[in-house]
């Protein structure tokens, strides 16, 4: 396989910390490479994020591509490839992907999360037979059918609120008696009367055929112990990215996140992260907070390897 040159800085993860970290990288003259699997991260598949200052709602995928214009305009390197493995070298670190080696004397982690299963019975085998994980790619598909988003939190409400947009039915079901969304996406639940709420209730099974056609709840609902619909999209949270991580030797936490110091190094010399994988920002994770620990990285790259 085909080596590249040796890199400054290589940051893995195309998303808003990575991108951040590349913007910055470029001001401080880090010749540097963006290694992502997906372009733009979760980030993409948002339909509407309405707490970036200085757009009261933009699309995820605008903002993303204004991230990327932004970083490309610097002359960013943005390239759409799997790292599947790293290792320490002597005095760099070598990245494979299915492509090519690359080399770079310092790394930033930004891979984001990966979406949270629910390990049920059906969810698995109807992955794309209307068991989803991203409203924004599959909400068209379920125009004027019933569908169930699961889960509790900002994310759950955002999904139920863009479904019933499309959906003749919404059920939002969330295995507690309170949600943990902000005030202001549960009054946009309540005030739509296309979305039921359904708490203190979990699915523990979704059936169907060749594809969904009902799922199955662990207590009787309004005297039912099975609710059919069109879709099931599951919103139960995320899981860090942090495989390659610990395999270098990265410290994690209890919940498997990277653990960071205020300027974003880890317990790897050499080795920063920033973004939804990263114990920093009192794990707040928003775009915003994932722009700034990006930031900090990058000028933490720059200071160990230009002003040492």
């Amino acid at each position: 396989m085909k080596m590249d040159k040796t890199y400054d800085l290589i940051i893995i993860g195309s998303g808003p910390a990575g991108l951040s970290a590349s913007i910055y990288a470029s001001r401080y003259r880090l010749d540097h490479l963006v290694l992502g699997a997906q372009s733009g991260g979760q980030m993409s598949e948002i339909a509407d994020i309405e707490n970036w200052p200085g757009d009261a709602s933009v699309a995820g995928q605008v903002l993303i591509s204004r991230f990327i214009d932004h970083a490309e305009s610097y002359g960013a390197k943005v390239k759409n490839e799997s790292v599947s493995l790293i290792k320490k070298a002597d005095d760099f670190f070598e990245l494979e992907t299915s492509r090519r080696k690359y080399q770079a004397k310092a790394l930033i982690l930004a891979m984001g999360a990966e979406y949270r299963k629910m390990n049920i019975p059906g969810e698995k085998e109807y992955v794309g037979k209307g068991v989803s994980y991203c409203a924004t790619c599959d909400a068209p598909f379920f125009r004027d059918k019933t569908v169930a988003v699961i889960g509790g939190g900002n994310s759950a409400a955002v999904v139920a609120i863009e479904m019933a947009d499309y959906a003749r039915k919404t059920y939002l079901i969330n295995k507690d008696e309170k949600m943990n969304a902000e005030p202001i996406w549960l009054e946009k639940i309540h005030a739509n009367p296309n979305i039921e709420v359904i708490k203190n209730t979990g699915v523990s099974e979704i059936r169907g055929n060749e594809k969904v056609e009902k799922i199955i709840l662990d207590k009787e609902y309004d005297g039912r112990g099975e609710i059919a619909v069109d879709g099931v999209f599951i919103e139960v949270g995320s899981e860090p990215g942090v495989q390659l991580a610990k395999k270098l030797g990265a410290e994690t936490d209890d919940g498997n996140y990277i653990k960071v110091n205020p300027d974003m190094s880890t317990s790897v010399a050499g080795v920063f992260a920033a973004g939804d994988i990263t114990t920093g920002s009192n794990k707040f994770r928003q775009v915003l907070t994932a722009a700034a620990e990006g930031s900090i990285a990058a000028n933490s790259v720059y200071k160990i390897l230009k002003l040492k």
